[in-house]
């Protein structure tokens, strides 16, 4: 495992910048995939993995991310974010992907985010897109920018990674209680802060 996190590493320390890539994009210029696959390519996937719980999907899920990379640049120029919005993508892909695999087990898990979800932010048609618009409206990105960076990450990893408790409890070396008597708590906090920021919950 350390092994293969130090790859990854050493292919993203070895690829262009972002900047370069994205202008690659903007120029229309095919070497752009290449680039962002070398770069990236094994946190997308493994982005989509944690989702789609499947090898050849997460695979597809990732070459779909690149396609639509180069459907929107231009008109975006996301040269200071750009991994934020391939993962955006990704992620996108993968959760469309477990809709129409009608994936049992997954649509479970899913359900089962939604409904934490929704003590704090109601969204009877779709969950997940709700939570993506009100995050680029900025108020989640706020509240989570006001919170410790351990339980920051915490919140992310459930919400945005889909992880599990018990996989969160072990990367952050927490128990499962501590893990969801904080998760609890950013649900409750985040229910207030949008209250008192105008928005009707």
């Amino acid at each position: 495992m350390k092994v293969k996190a130090f790859e990854i590493f050493r292919k993203e320390m070895s690829a262009l910048d972002d900047n370069s890539i994205v202008s690659l994009y903007l120029q229309r210029d095919e070497t752009a995939i290449t680039q962002t696959a070398e770069k990236y390519g094994g946190r997308l996937r493994s982005l989509a993995y944690g989702i789609v719980c499947d090898a050849q999907s997460a695979e597809e899920c990732e070459n779909d991310t690149y396609m639509e990379a180069w459907n929107s640049i231009p008109p975006h120029e996301p040269r200071d974010y750009f991994y934020a919005f391939l993962a955006r993508i990704t992620r996108h892909m993968a959760l469309n992907c477990c809709r129409k695999r009608n994936q049992l087990k997954r649509s479970a898990f899913l359900s089962e985010l939604s409904a934490e979800m929704e003590q704090c932010i109601p969204a009877p048609d779709d969950v997940a897109c709700r939570i993506d618009a009100m995050a680029l409206c900025g108020g989640i990105n706020d509240f989570l920018s006001h919170l410790s960076e351990e339980k920051r990450n915490i919140f992310l990893r459930r919400y945005w990674f889909m992880d599990s408790v018990a996989d969160i409890s072990k990367r952050f070396a927490l128990s499962e209680s501590t893990v969801k008597t904080t998760l609890f708590r950013c649900r409750n906090g985040l229910r207030e802060y949008l209250k008192k920021e105008g928005y009707t919950l």
